[in-house]
């Protein structure tokens, strides 16, 4: 999967694209600014000195707001998020420090020396050309901030509806996946034979099953669930499963405490345990075994033994599909699937921010 999603390459050519609008626009009054202080006097001296020297620093321009453009894509693409928009612009303006110190003192030893259309440029008047770089250096900084937080504030407002899309979308499947006659079925087959042999039981597959129901009706209309929230539910979600298959399910959980806080799109191992339920024999002797890790690197691995059906079920793929979109609408990161002879494995992304698009 790539790193940088769909919207935050949108992002970085829009950057691009603006920085050379931008320079356009810098062009006409920073060109003859800059020379007239590395030159002095005789740069308006006659029409050729004026053209002469503009052509010169123009180019010596050119080549030095390449790299700053460069900067500022690097460092957009770095800390893409809206909320980093302090330490976005701080990086960014400390760049072009960097780079626009080490230009204007490298030209300003070439002009010193070489005296191009007799430059009365001194060490001594060094001093104005730094000053006129340090606020031509905040101006296009905020010029690249504001351009940037406008233009995510738009792909924010375009997002905000996608990602209710999405929602609807996850919802309708993962309803479709619970209330459907098969599901019903087996689940108050289930409970019927539990309350007649072992009423105990009964009421507390009763209990699990009203977790698992009002929790695919509240925690969906969200974005983003803590991934204690979703542990717990997908405990009871596990726990329906297990009445019914008894042995021939298993389900290890194994998070540390760090990453429990952490955020997961809402019914995300739902939909991997019922794929895995959906798609693999469930036997006693050959139990089907569902592992939930964190492995490090805020990532958490959801893996299952490969036990094939002599009768494969059709995939659909629109449980991973969804998964796939959800995560591209909310970060950066995206899920990694392998699949091995004996295994299926999907590393999950876990998220520390809440969506901007809420």
């Amino acid at each position: 999967m790539p790193s940088i999603e769909f919207h935050s390459i949108g992002r970085l050519i829009w950057l691009s694209l603006f920085g050379r609008w931008m320079f356009a626009l810098l062009v006409p009054w920073f060109v003859p600014t800059i020379t007239y202080l590395l030159i002095g006097d005789p740069y308006l001296a006659s029409v050729g000195n004026f053209i002469n020297g503009t052509l010169l620093i123009l180019l010596l321009t050119i080549l030095a707001f390449i790299p700053h453009d460069w900067a500022a894509q690097y460092i957009a693409g770095r800390y893409p998020a809206l909320q980093s928009t302090f330490k976005r612009a701080t990086f960014t303006a400390l760049a072009f420090f960097l780079l626009t110190g080490t230009y204007i003192t490298v030209y300003a030893f070439a002009i010193i020396r070489y005296k191009p259309l007799n430059a009365q440029l001194t060490m001594d008047k060094m001093v104005y050309v730094y000053s006129f770089e340090f606020v031509a250096v905040l101006l296009l900084t905020g010029l690249y901030e504001v351009n940037y937080s406008l233009g995510k504030w738009k792909e924010i407002k375009m997002n905000k509806e996608a990602i209710k899309k999405a929602g609807l979308q996850g919802q309708l499947q993962s309803l479709k996946s619970q209330v459907n006659p098969h599901f019903l079925f087996n689940s108050l087959n289930t409970l019927s034979a539990l309350i007649m042999d072992e009423p105990q039981r009964a009421e507390q597959f009763v209990d699990e099953m009203a977790k698992v129901y009002r929790y695919l009706l509240q925690t969906n209309q969200h974005e983003l669930t803590t991934l204690s929230a979703e542990i717990r539910f997908i405990q009871s979600y596990y726990h329906l499963l297990r009445t019914r298959y008894d042995e021939g399910l298993e389900m290890v959980i194994d998070v540390g405490d760090s990453q429990l806080s952490m955020l997961i799109p809402p019914l995300t191992l739902q939909l991997l345990v019922e794929n895995a339920v959906k798609h693999n024999t469930i036997l006693e002797k050959n139990p089907l075994l569902i592992e939930i890790r964190s492995v490090g690197n805020n990532l958490l691995e959801v893996r299952n033994n490969l036990l094939e059906k002599s009768t494969p079920v059709k995939s659909t793929k629109l449980g991973l599909a969804n998964i796939q979109a959800k995560y591209q609408l909310l970060s950066d990161r995206q899920p990694v699937i392998e699949v091995s002879a004996d295994y299926f494995t999907i590393l999950l992304p876990l998220l520390n921010d809440k969506p901007e698009i809420q």
